[in-house]
């Protein structure tokens, strides 16, 4: 099974580019799913039914999300009514939406699972013991665990609790892609961060202008996108249907 899984996704012009590169890079890694983390899709921050829905239609399969996956209201009903869209599944019990994907391929099924951390992050539940609950329900071998969190150290723990338990834990929210990919006892394939895409010159997708002056003054600031030339960041992955083990990970990046 191969899959390209896409960094987080900002903006406008973020949602572009997934559009104008995706097709290409479908053929080109001769992929069988495409998933990315959409939380920052919608124009601000966020995401709108109107943005996940501009990502489906170019060709991604599997939406995941954050710590923003609950800013924007309008969003919640669709929570409810796309399975293919889920947001942490260590949110609050009663947290709208879903955590765990199963995207059936007809010949094997797909599981994706989306977690957050909690080192530096909004306190969450365990993703530790929330994980362990959901393996418990999966019958596929093929698990992929988008965990999104803020501390490297935090992620690198969090792969190693799950090897050969899942296929692959990639990392997203710092919008910063790590050059740690590795496929961890031959069985668990891991990066601390898939990076993201958005606009190159920028402060992780922000106007640099507006962090600037947030840090320097300490005043609040609205953040703004800078709208340009965007930078791509993606992972491919191979997953042994058979055994659930990751076979490849190779980092993507094209400015």
């Amino acid at each position: 099974m191969n899959l390209l899984m896409i960094g987080d996704v900002v903006s406008t012009s973020g949602c572009r580019t997934v559009r104008r590169l995706l097709p290409d890079l479908k053929k080109q890694y001769q992929t069988d799913v495409v998933i990315t983390n959409g939380e920052n899709s919608a124009k601000g921050n966020g995401i709108t039914p109107e943005s996940a829905n501009y990502l489906f239609q170019s060709g991604v399969d599997i939406i995941t999300l954050g710590n923003h996956a609950l800013r924007r209201k309008q969003i919640y009903p669709y929570l409810e009514e796309t399975p293919n869209i889920i947001r942490p599944a260590n949110f609050p019990k009663n947290t709208v939406g879903v955590g765990v994907c199963h995207y059936d391929l007809g010949y094997t099924t797909l599981a994706v699972v989306n977690l957050c951390g909690q080192v530096y992050m909004e306190p969450n539940n365990s993703p530790f013991e929330e994980v362990d609950r959901i393996l418990q329900t999966i019958s596929t071998r093929s698990i992929l665990v988008d965990f999104h969190a803020e501390a490297t150290g935090e992620k690198g723990a969090f792969a190693h609790y799950l090897i050969g338990r899942v296929s692959a834990v990639v990392g997203t929210h710092t919008h910063v892609q790590t050059a740690d990919e590795q496929i961890l006892d031959q069985k668990t394939g891991f990066i601390s961060d898939v990076g993201m895409v958005g606009p190159i010159h920028s402060v992780l997708g922000v106007d640099p202008a507006c962090v600037i002056r947030k840090t320097v003054t300490h005043l609040p600031t609205r953040f703004e996108v800078k709208e340009n030339a965007c930078l791509f960041n993606a992972v491919f992955l191979q997953i042994n249907e058979k055994t659930g083990n990751c076979t490849c990970i190779q980092r993507i990046k094209i400015d």
